[in-house]
């Protein structure tokens, strides 16, 4: 494990990285557990509103990643330097993204159906640095055998054809497959050769004159968002919380 972790990790110049991806998701999930504590009225953590003006943690987010992506490009990718730059940059990227819905729509939306895309837009980011961060690198690594530069090659290989897979599906519409299918290839193979998505690009393109092609999309489309969406729902309220319900239209009053 220990010349595993040395070769794969130390000597391509991984570390920082993978400091950052622990300090990202860690982040991530203690200002997720100190926002429901929050909400719930719970523990000595409350919201910081200096002169009654309500300061979202995206700020000092955007403060910290900017000091630490700048620190990170002067200090290289080896040393202490280097390590401790990548955790600020990862402690700040984490505040940030967890208010990406905030930013989108310029709107406090952190506990609205809206506020979903935060967690989305987190596990994509963490899902896609795992990925280079698992990836065989063939390039900053000595003393290696020709069998071991033949299996990097492969390595890369496959992951260049896996990208155009990827590639496929998010033009069909099929972005969490997508997002999926960078870790698990057969995913991704799943994503390309299926219908796309009604509303995507690859349908707009290709299914214009396609009129079966286009309503079997739209079918399969619609039973899979039924299938699916509860299951979605409850990963994503695991993950960040349940939002809040918009409240039901006044119906008329009711007698005794």
């Amino acid at each position: 494990m220990g010349h595993w972790f040395q070769q794969n990790i130390v000597e391509p110049g991984k570390l920082p990285l993978l400091l950052a991806l622990s300090a990202f998701v860690l982040t991530f999930a203690i200002t997720r557990m100190i926002t429901r504590m929050i909400r719930a009225g719970k523990g000595p953590f409350r919201n910081v509103t200096p002169g009654g003006v309500h300061v979202h943690h995206v700020v000092p987010g955007v403060v910290l990643s900017v000091v630490g992506g700048f620190g990170a490009v002067a200090s290289g990718q080896h040393g202490v330097a280097a390590g401790i730059l990548a955790v600020v940059f990862g402690v700040g990227a984490g505040l940030v993204l967890d208010e990406f819905a905030l930013i989108l729509h310029l709107d406090d939306v952190y506990w609205t159906e809206e506020g979903r895309q935060s967690v989305e837009v987190v596990v994509l980011t963490a899902s896609l640095v795992l990925l280079v961060l698992a990836g065989f690198s063939p390039l900053g690594v000595d003393e290696l055998t020709g069998r071991e530069q033949q299996n990097r090659l492969d390595v890369t290989l496959t992951y260049v054809l896996n990208f155009g897979l990827v590639l496929i599906a998010l033009f069909k519409g099929k972005a969490r497959m997508a997002v999926l299918g960078t870790l698990v290839p057969f995913v991704a193979l799943i994503g390309a050769v299926r219908l796309a998505r009604p509303t995507s690009l690859w349908a707009r393109r290709f299914y214009r004159r396609r009129h079966r092609a286009r309503a079997r999309a739209v079918l399969r489309a619609y039973h899979h968002d039924v299938r699916w969406v509860g299951p979605r729902r409850r990963f994503e309220d695991l993950i960040g919380g349940a939002p809040d319900r918009a409240p039901l239209p006044p119906g008329p009053e009711r007698g005794p």
